[in-house]
């Protein structure tokens, strides 16, 4: 076997290099001890007594170590960066705090077993693997810190989609850096990464079929993203499903339905479907049907369709620059319609049920000024001829 074949199986050793010798510094220590006090060289379990009341102590010593960093050393470096105009380093620290506890212990079990003479290979292998996911873990935690000012800095690319570019260039690095950090705990169990890629081959080929849809979702949401389709917080309807979007992810979207419910749409249906963006409209449609009873003489009708189209015309939240109709429509089975059809200014559904009610209460008081009424459903039976006695 080659020297490069070797280091490419060669494992990686972590917690070697983070431990600062501790086991090798109290281990000499106990020499003394063992001369002057034989009691200690007593064993259980194949482990010499006094290995074992070290091992514990520098145990809980990390354990201690691990709540001093946090409440004391975190905090004082916390009340430091309160003191910056930013809130990103704020921000880092806190992200920061489980990672940095996380390890201590890790420290801690590493230096139990070294010091009681149990860290066998597979031991090292899982505490190693625990390191480096340690460290993948912090370096995500502050990549996820860090938002705000992605946020920024997409926003000068788009101000209208920073957050959703944001959030799509936030998921791609989370997935890279997961990516190596899993590629780095093959490496702590020596298996050749580099290797294990070259030969997917057929198996990749496979794979990248079988993700197929995966890929669809993938490019339907760059789609969504370069044709500013939809943004979080807009009211849409796709196919059947109607909602406020919640979030534009790489693979789905999330919309939150007016009945509080959750919906997960995969990115290529979106894509592909027509979208009804309700958001992005500025006005909002009054369409309406007015029922007066066939008491209802020319000359009122007339007046009332004037005046209504009038009072429209004058209202200030009325859009006027779009269409606006106000005529007799029709002779109906049980009343005389007249067709109203214009638009608010406002797409505010508040708003709009506000103003809908003002043109209904003022279209009231004009037919009653105007002395008719509304009609309803109803039926006259007219008799021409009454039957005679001989008929009963």
């Amino acid at each position: 076997m080659s020297n490069n074949e070797v280091n490419a199986t060669q494992s990686l050793d972590v917690i070697n290099t983070i431990d600062m010798n501790i086991a090798t510094t109290v281990q000499s220590q106990l020499a003394p001890l063992y001369e002057k006090f034989p009691f200690f060289t007593h064993t259980f379990w194949n482990i010499p007594l006094a290995n074992f009341i070290a091992a514990i102590i520098v145990f809980f010593f990390f354990l201690l170590l691990r709540k001093f960093l946090t409440s004391i050393v975190i905090g004082f470096l916390q009340k430091l960066a309160s003191r910056t105009a930013t809130l990103y380093d704020d921000k880092i620290l806190l992200a920061l705090k489980a990672p940095l506890s996380f390890a201590m212990i890790l420290i801690g079990v590493h230096l139990f077993f070294t010091l009681i003479f149990k860290e066998t290979q597979t031991i090292k292998h899982i505490i190693n693997t625990l390191v480096v996911y340690d460290i993948f873990w912090g370096i995500v935690a502050v990549t996820e810190a860090l938002r705000g000012l992605l946020y920024h800095a997409t926003a000068k690319l788009n101000p209208d989609l920073s957050k959703e570019m944001g959030n799509f260039i936030l998921t791609l690095l989370k997935i890279l850096i997961a990516g190596i950090g899993l590629g780095t705990m093959m490496q702590v169990w020596g298996i050749n990464v580099t290797a294990l890629i070259a030969s997917l081959g057929l198996g990749g080929l496979a794979f990248a079929l079988a993700a197929k849809d995966t890929v669809a979702n993938l490019f339907g949401s760059f789609s969504l993203l370069a044709d500013k389709t939809i943004r979080i917080g807009e009211w849409i309807k796709v196919n059947d499903t109607e909602g406020i979007v919640e979030d534009i992810g790489m693979r789905t979207t999330k919309i939150r339905s007016f009945e509080k419910t959750l919906i997960t749409i995969p990115n290529q249906i979106i894509a592909n479907h027509p979208i009804e963006n309700f958001s992005r409209r500025g006005v909002r449609r009054i369409k309406m049907s007015i029922g007066l009873n066939y008491s209802t003489g020319a000359a009122q009708m007339q007046a009332i369709v004037e005046q209504i189209r009038k009072m429209l015309q004058e209202h200030p939240h009325i859009a006027h620059k779009e269409t606006l109709l106000v005529n007799f429509d029709s002779f109906g089975e049980s009343a005389l319609n007249i067709f109203v059809y214009t638009f608010t200014a406002t797409a505010d559904w508040e708003i709009y049920l506000q103003i809908r009610e003002e043109i209904h209460l003022e279209i009231m008081k004009i037919v009653e000024n105007n002395g008719s009424s509304f009609a309803f459903p109803s039926q006259s039976i007219y008799v021409e001829q009454m039957p005679g006695e001989n008929m009963l």
